[in-house]
């Protein structure tokens, strides 16, 4: 694939991951809106974080990163019949194991609740359990169809696997307006949107896929060559490919131990922060890898190096302003999205703080959804492990760090343990704001694990710089200079936004946002980069 195609491809997807996400933001404007951010809301937030992490692990981590080389390869260097047997061995074994492993999670739900969010007791425990063996089959149905998803990729058929999410969120908005209020208004309707919709993403997939004559009849393949290159491919990329969503994971479960509604404030902020992620890391991470997958395939290193450049360079564009106007842009962001009914201008002020703290990372979550895939490709789970344990450290040490700096050198932090006898979780929980830290983390981590991929690739020497690096991050800089003035100009200008309804809020988010961005495109095209740049060499 050229790289004039593989940016059509990428903006494709990014157009419909686009859609997804704004369906997304309105479903989290209904979570505010209806049940807004509080003990509730985290079991529910925590219950879902599992499946959802299962979801990341196939679609945009370790199974997609190990399945789509192994398809690749068997497209180029074997017949349909191989392809078409390849994709129904792994069908089958793939639902095999996650119907045992849904089976155990039934079984085992009151401990697994436990170990996830021991703060949790009585009736609280009993509730989480509950959404988990509710939430939980969501794992099965979604990572069936991240696999078929994978395979309409491979065949440049975007579009589907990108809209896909889009029935998650309206299933969900669905459940908060009618299922809630026969429910009696009890958070568990999400629980109950969220396995619909598994079946409901699956069965999209679907079609698109009978139309390539790819419709799967499952069959075990244990013993299938491609089938055992795959799990071996997976037990390095499980961990190295998903380390954001473990470090994720383990946030969640600190954040159950703060002040009630930190579980809910990360998520706001979290949701905020896969718009770019999602939009661009995602699409590029998605379109790039059957890319690479191919030219290690056809042993075209030229080709390789090339797509790679071609990734880093977009993903810097597009990251560095991101991670500008997420900070400057923070609270107003939040105000205007999900301050309404039952989310509190509080909330919203808690939300901003971890938005501010995680978005500093931007530049580091992008350039991963390429310098992962770029091992990936050449069926190399082996380097981004090494990165990965480094980063799930660094974050767990990061946390350890920062709350450690709060309890023991702050005046906030000496009066909670006072007043809580040395007890340094009870503590934690008493101090506003120490969500932001594990948000933090997280972005110190992010940062460790994108200069640790950049190192290893090269030392690898498969990535050679293409000329005019210099210009094009002097060009960067210079615009994105421009757009930190003009925000900055505006937040001074408007610096209380709890004052104003809704429609005030928007008007003015919208000529911060536009004005901003279109000065960083102006600066950019005053400089001379064209689109034309990213559609060849």
């Amino acid at each position: 694939m050229s790289s004039g195609r593989l940016l059509r491809s990428t903006a494709i997807f990014s157009a419909m991951t686009f859609l997804s996400r704004l369906s997304g933001l309105v479903r989290d404007q209904v979570y505010a809106m209806v049940f807004g951010a509080g003990a509730a809301m985290d079991i529910f937030f925590i219950a879902f974080r599992i499946p959802n992490f299962m979801r990341r692990l196939s679609a945009e981590g370790s199974f997609s990163m190990a399945f789509v080389p192994v398809l690749a390869e068997y497209k180029e260097k074997h017949g349909p019949g191989a392809v078409k047997e390849l994709i129904d061995r792994v069908t089958g074994t793939l639902a095999a194991a996650l119907l045992v492993l849904t089976a155990l999670v039934l079984v085992f739900a009151p401990a697994l609740a436990t170990a996830i969010a021991s703060k949790y007791t009585g009736g609280q425990h009993d509730m989480l359990t509950e959404m988990l063996r509710i939430t939980f089959p969501y794992a099965f149905f979604i990572s069936l169809a991240s696999l078929v998803g994978s395979v309409l990729n491979s065949y440049q058929r975007f579009a589907i696997p990108a809209l896909s999410p889009i029935l998650l969120n309206l299933s969900m908005i669905a459940a908060a307006f009618w299922l809630a209020p026969l429910m009696g208004g009890s958070v568990m309707a999400l629980a109950w949107g969220v396995l619909a919709a598994g079946v409901l993403q699956l069965v999209f997939h679907l079609p698109a896929l009978a139309k390539l004559g790819l419709l799967p009849r499952p069959r075990l393949g244990m013993a299938h060559e491609g089938v055992r290159k795959i799990m071996k491919l997976m037990v390095p990329t499980l961990f190295g490919s998903s380390v954001v969503q473990f470090n994720l994971l383990f946030n969640t479960w600190a954040a159950a131990f703060l002040a009630s509604g930190s579980v809910s404030w990360l998520y706001y902020s979290d949701r905020l922060l896969e718009f770019p992620l999602g939009m661009f890391g995602v699409a590029i991470g998605t379109v790039i890898l059957p890319h690479l997958s191919s030219r290690h395939a056809a042993t075209d290193p030229d080709g390789f190096s090339k797509g790679l450049d071609w990734g880093f360079r977009l993903c810097l564009l597009i990251g560095v302003p991101a991670c500008i106007g997420l900070i400057l842009c923070a609270g107003p962001l939040m105000s205007t999205l999900f301050q309404y009914k039952n989310f509190t201008p509080f909330n919203a002020q808690m939300s901003s703080w971890s938005l501010m703290a995680q978005s500093t990372a931007v530049p580091a979550f992008l350039l991963v959804k390429v310098l992962a895939p770029a091992f990936y490709a050449r069926q190399d789970g082996r380097t981004p492990v090494k990165s990965a344990v480094v980063a799930v450290i660094t974050n767990a040490l990061s946390t350890i760090v920062l709350f450690a700096g709060v309890l023991f050198f702050t005046a906030q932090g000496q009066a909670a343990l006072v007043q809580t006898g040395g007890r340094y979780l009870d503590a934690l929980a008493l101090i506003p704001g120490m969500h932001a830290l594990l948000a933090l983390a997280i972005a110190i981590a992010g940062w460790v694990n994108a200069l640790q991929l950049a190192w290893y690739l090269q030392r690898a020497g498969v990535y050679h710089r293409q000329p005019g690096w210099g210009r094009f991050l002097r060009q960067i800089g210079v615009a994105s200079l421009v757009m930190v003035g003009l925000l900055i100009a505006f937040r001074l200008a408007w610096p209380d936004w709890v004052q104003w309804n809704w429609w005030q809020r928007g008007l003015r988010l919208l000529a911060m946002v536009g004005a901003g961005g279109g000065a960083y495109a102006v600066l950019l095209w005053l400089q001379g980069i064209r689109p034309r740049d990213f559609r060849g060499h």
